[in-house]
């Protein structure tokens, strides 16, 4: 017995020791659109606990009351049905449904990460007069580029905004996917290449916070963090002020340095950053020579470039950029790149390699496929190859 109160007392302390290797940003974060998505947690959680908790309990109460022991208790093998009981049965989760729905609903709409703010916190609305801060944030590998346009500036691995101040990211990626989180300020938004999301929210509190990449990257991914500091206006001008005395230039060379992939990079500080870097970021060709992907849209929506835009096909290729320097970009693809695959070939049910050579392949119409001795009507060996790009033959 005395054993068995031991090993008791040892079950209740566990929690405590999981809890205190949490960290409970999340649920005490210090921006108000966390505050928000705080708040539907906790008013999701409730709304299914009272269902949950009454489930439970009397899930115990029948254990107990309807026991083999118990002969006292109400013996009905015949019941069968129950109008009330049905009713509430079936009304108190409709009840939930409806209310979870209608949170769901609303919360969807407000907490556009898109939509702009309409407020600093539940009390106070956004001044009149008050301009937002602009930060662009590109996701590399594997640290954090982050432009103040406004500003003229540009940081590696080190974030800053005044305190009851709007801050409108946008968001990028240089090769893959990423997600750009910082559970004190707002919940978490995927970055990804040739493609630009966005984000607004406010820090409410001095402080510093954490942020980090929330998306699995390649080897990296557990070393791409950065600090978030939420300071006053004096201590953001200040800020503001360090990172130009501090700082070199950002052009086009110095970022396709950085660029390349990296672990555990330090904080970084530019003075000056070209003006159109991070558009050319955004639609990949921040590499001298690359045609930009905005570029070859326009190309597309006016009906393509015909037979003489096949040399475009070289400026278009992104993945094998660093092939040249012996750097493999984590999401590359093996026909880009050249690399082997990393996978083992497929086997059949007798163990041999479902490999197959075709002859012919690099031919389009005409092309001549054996496989396993016989010909493919209709393809033959000698037809020409088929274009690098088909857009208008025009």
């Amino acid at each position: 017995m005395p054993k068995l109160m031991k090993f008791s007392r040892l079950l209740s302390v566990l929690p405590l020791l999981f809890l205190a290797g949490c960290n409970m940003v999340v649920m005490a974060p210090s921006g108000d659109i966390a505050v928000q998505q705080r708040d539907l947690i906790v008013i999701s959680t409730v709304l299914m606990l009272l269902i949950i908790i009454p489930v439970i309990f009397l899930t115990l109460l029948f254990a107990w009351r309807y026991r083999h022991s118990n002969t006292a208790a109400t013996y009905a093998p015949e019941w069968h049905h129950s109008t009330r009981l049905e009713i509430v049965i079936w009304a108190a989760p409709l009840a939930i449904i409806i209310a979870l729905g209608a949170v769901t609903w609303i919360s969807t709409h407000k907490l556009d990460p898109y939509r702009p703010l309409d407020r600093l916190d539940a009390a106070r609305a956004i001044p009149a007069d008050t301009k937002p801060l602009t930060v662009e944030v590109v996701a590399l590998d594997w640290k954090w580029l982050f432009f103040y346009p406004e500003l003229g500036i540009a940081t590696v691995n080190e974030l800053a905004a005044p305190v009851d101040m709007p801050i409108n990211f946008k968001i990028t990626a240089s090769s893959v996917m990423n997600s750009f989180y910082i559970p004190a300020l707002a919940g978490q938004i995927y970055a990804m290449p040739g493609m630009e999301t966005k984000l607004h929210a406010v820090i409410n509190k001095e402080g510093e916070y954490e942020g980090f990449s929330a998306n699995y990257s390649g080897s990296g991914f557990s070393h791409m963090r950065f600090k978030f500091h939420g300071l006053t206006r004096e201590g953001f001008d200040a800020w503001v002020a360090k990172v130009k005395e501090q700082g070199t230039m950002l052009n086009r060379d110095a970022y396709l340095k950085l660029e390349k992939p990296s672990e555990k990079e330090p904080v970084r500080y530019y003075a000056g950053a070209d003006a159109d870097l991070y558009d050319a970021i955004l639609n990949m060709c921040a590499t001298p020579g690359k045609m930009c992907m905005n570029e070859m849209m326009h190309i597309d929506m006016t009906g393509g470039g015909g037979k003489e835009s096949a040399e475009n096909r070289d400026k278009l290729q992104y993945d094998n950029r660093h092939a040249d320097e012996g750097i493999v970009a984590p999401a590359a693809t093996v026909p880009a790149t050249g690399a082997p695959a990393r996978s083992e070939p497929a086997k059949s049910s007798d163990g041999n390699s479902m490999q197959h050579d075709m002859p012919g392949m690099q031919g389009m119409p005409g092309m001549d496929m054996q496989h396993d001795g016989h010909s493919m009507p209709g393809m033959n060996n000698g037809a020409d190859p088929a274009p690098a790009q088909l857009n208008n033959n025009n």
